[in-house]
């Protein structure tokens, strides 16, 4: 591979002068303070051994100089004293009488000398003199006779030698701080480079998801330790910077078709979008002689199919309908949405036996109740995953077929696919995959009860991207892998390496589309509620309230039946008075637990109505068959209380899609605390399903509420589904995938240049 260095030497000089030159000027500095100090220690210390010197020779000669003086021999006191001035060191000696008369000198005892005690000068110590001829150490010592001072005694040293140690030194010193700079300079520069290379490196491995720790490994867990601090700080920004940007983002954009589809092209490059999912958005249903298309009552058709008019691409699902392979191409293709295509609809086969066990098996009747904890016990056959296994491919396998290019963007939905991003991955290893898990993720030691959950686990973390409705549903996940997968978790960036796979969990909280497609071209609230009312033969004044979920055991509806029942109970008044609309959509009606569940709500709503029925209004309207979403939404327009009372869900739609059709601010919605839209809509009546009477009472506070508290909670709920609707949901995906590729294509440049 050919390395790009051009520029390098450069940056390598720049970055050794950073360091070099600070170190330069503070050896400079230090020699400048130090080279006078020992200058002058070396000085002091010269004439404290004169001193000492002095004395010694004045103590060796006193006795037989002053046996001399006594005698008066003054040839043999010059003889005396030049022979005691052979000594290198001793210059001069010189002998005073009592009254400071100099009575005898060698020949060099400097003029300028007496014998009294020298002045101090300057800077020098004491007994430093300065003459022409250089500097002199002077020291006076007394002639003593039998306790009586006869005289004194001048001894006078060349201090000469001291100048020339004293530039010696210096010299010294300076070599030594240009040496020690030297050696310094070098390993410091060395280790820094070294040091530089290594940090490189592991921003270069956390960019691909490796860990900064990787380039500092091999064993040595001491430098590792030293350097978590440091990492985490770096997380810790990365991360606070992701906030801001995110929030930056949130302030500024409003998110809308047009902004998602400016995003594909900014931030995608225009890359078509491949989105994957088992049920489809547009099915064909032969009745007679014609063909229908319908919409099915889906939250996920719901939320993704606003984001695939807005940003075109494939849907690749399962072609159920009766007519559906009559309408697609040779290619199993087909244009949607009917009255204005926008995308293409690419359809899957599946035989019976196969929907049998991947869909109504192994997903409806082992992973639904698995994650969804509602008191239904998951049922896991082999024949089933094997079925699943097999789909996963045949739907991995479309994905590679419609994919454009090596790195598609691929959007995978839900629980039907857990196996699919691994797929995709072995397939297409430069692939951006983003699977969203549309249902809660249960705890590790519920989910530990599948057979399959390592290669469930395996096959997810394919995902470039794995998004969920809350944090919470993100913790469980990030801890089930940990339980049974041997991986890296990074929790302070919430993502997952295995194999050279990086995947990131995040909480993406689903919405729906804003606008709603028909605002502006429905008839006002009361002419809605007048007709609605009037079609359900109920009077124009009676009280109505709306569920809307798919006959599904997780969706709390016999709870809902039984807080209607003990509303009544409570406020006898209120029968004849209110009616409860419940819409709920046949589903998964081949398996036997549904079936049993379809019979007891209808028998439910056969007992309540028995009991409170009054003077032709029922207490409760079971509508269990498929309803359009046009339909749907003219009955959220006409009650005054909407009731989601779901078990456990990731979010509800249903919730969000109730306050969106209420643009006249009022209706109230009572709402299952145990659904994802709970953690959005405070404003909402917030209700445990589980306990009757608190939720009969909710009701009933619902149904009496004054006009202007509706006004103010919906007016809230609704800006809040405004701001974080469907197009920030998969905007934020995208943004982030977005992301994720530069970061992988700068690694790649990054590694180029290395």
């Amino acid at each position: 591979m050919k390395k790009s260095t051009s520029g390098f030497p450069f940056r390598s000089l720049h970055l050794s002068l950073r360091f070099i030159i600070p170190l330069a000027l503070a050896l400079v500095l230090l020699a400048y303070g130090v080279v006078p100090l020992i200058d002058g220690l070396t000085l002091r210390w010269a004439v404290r051994d004169m001193d000492i010197r002095s004395r010694l020779i004045s103590s060796t000669i006193q006795e037989p100089l002053t046996e001399l003086l006594q005698k008066g021999d003054r040839v043999r006191i010059n003889s005396l004293l030049q022979r005691a001035t052979q000594d290198e060191r001793l210059m001069a000696l010189g002998v005073c009488d009592g009254s400071g008369k100099l009575l005898y000198r060698s020949s060099v005892f400097p003029a300028e000398l007496s014998c009294k005690e020298p002045e101090k000068t300057g800077n020098d110590p004491a007994h430093l003199i300065r003459l022409p001829q250089g500097p002199v150490h002077v020291a006076i010592t007394p002639l003593m006779v039998e306790s009586s001072q006869v005289g004194s005694l001048v001894l006078v040293h060349d201090m000469s030698y001291m100048e020339r140690r004293s530039a010696d030194t210096r010299k010294y010193v300076i070599i030594l701080f240009v040496v020690l700079g030297i050696v310094i300079s070098l390993i410091t520069v060395f280790v820094a480079h070294l040091s530089w290379r290594g940090w490189m490196e592991g921003v270069r491995a956390m960019l691909r998801g490796e860990g900064i720790l990787k380039p500092f490994s091999g064993g040595r867990q001491a430098s590792q330790a030293e350097l978590q601090p440091l990492v985490g700080d770096l997380r810790a920004l990365l991360r606070s910077l992701d906030a801001e940007r995110r929030f930056a983002d949130d302030a500024t954009i409003t998110w809308s078709p047009d902004t998602l589809r400016g995003l594909l092209h900014k931030q995608l490059a225009g890359e078509r979008v491949i989105v994957v999912s088992n049920r489809e958005p547009y099915f064909h249903l032969r009745k007679g002689d014609r063909v229908e298309v319908h919409r099915p009552a889906s939250g996920l058709v719901t939320a993704v199919e606003p984001v695939m008019r807005a940003c075109s691409g494939t849907w690749v699902a399962h072609g159920s309908g009766s007519a559906d392979r009559e309408t697609v191409d040779r290619h199993d293709r087909v244009r949607v949405p009917p009255d204005k295509p926008e995308y293409t609809l690419r359809r899957i086969w599946l035989t019976e036996e196969e929907e049998k066990g991947y869909y109504y098996g192994f997903a409806n009747e082992g992973l639904w109740p698995l994650c969804h904890i509602a008191h239904v016990r998951p049922v896991f056959r082999t024949s089933d995953w094997e079925q699943y296994v097999r789909i996963n491919q045949r739907f991995a396998d479309a994905v590679v077929r419609e994919a454009d290019s090596e790195d598609p963007v691929v959007l995978v939905q839900d629980y039907h696919f857990a196996l699919l991003p691994g797929m995709i991955r072995k397939a297409l290893p430069k692939a951006t995959i983003i699977t969203f898990w549309h249902i809660p993720w249960p705890n590790p030691e519920s989910f530990g009860i599948c057979p399959w959950r390592k290669e469930l686990l395996t096959g997810m973390l394919g995902s470039t991207i794995l998004g969920f409705h809350t944090p919470y549903h993100c913790k469980n996940f990030l801890e089930t892998v940990d339980r049974y997968l041997e991986t890296r978790i990074e929790h302070e960036s919430s993502t997952v390496f295995r194999r050279g796979q990086l995947t990131m969990v995040e909480s993406y909280p689903i919405s729906i589309q804003w606008p709603p497609p028909w605002q502006g071209t429905l008839p006002p609230v009361e002419q809605t509620r007048e007709e609605i009312l009037h079609e359900l033969g109920l009077p124009p004044d009676h009280l109505l309230g709306i569920g809307v979920d798919r006959m599904d055991y997780t969706k709390g509806i016999p709870e809902r039946f039984a807080a209607v029942e003990r509303m009544f109970e409570l406020h006898p008044e209120m029968a004849g008075r209110f009616t409860f609309v419940q819409i709920a959509a046949p589903s998964r009606s081949v398996l036997e637990e549904y079936q049993t569940f379809a019979n007891r709500v209808h028998g439910m709503a056969e007992r309540i109505n028995a009991r409170f029925a009054r003077n032709g209004s029922p207490a409760i309207i079971l509508k269990a068959e498929h309803h359009e979403p046009e339909e749907v939404n003219r009955y959220y327009r006409a009650a005054q209380v909407c009731m989601v009372t779901s078990l456990h869900d990731g979010m509800n739609l249903v919730a969000k899609e109730y306050v969106a059709a209420r643009e006249d601010e009022q209706g109230v919605l009572v709402l299952s605390q145990f659904t994802g839209a709970a953690h959005e809509l405070h404003e909402a009546l917030i209700v445990n399903p589980y306990h009757v009477e608190q939720t009969a009472e909710a009701l009933y506070q619902a149904l009496t509420m004054p006009e202007y508290e509706q006004k103010e909670r919906m007016r809230s709920m609704r800006a809040l589904v405004r701001d974080f609707n469907v197009y920030r949901w998969a905007g934020r995906m995208l943004l982030d995938a977005a992301r994720v590729r530069q970061r992988e294509r700068l690694a790649m440049r990054i590694g180029r240049e290395q």
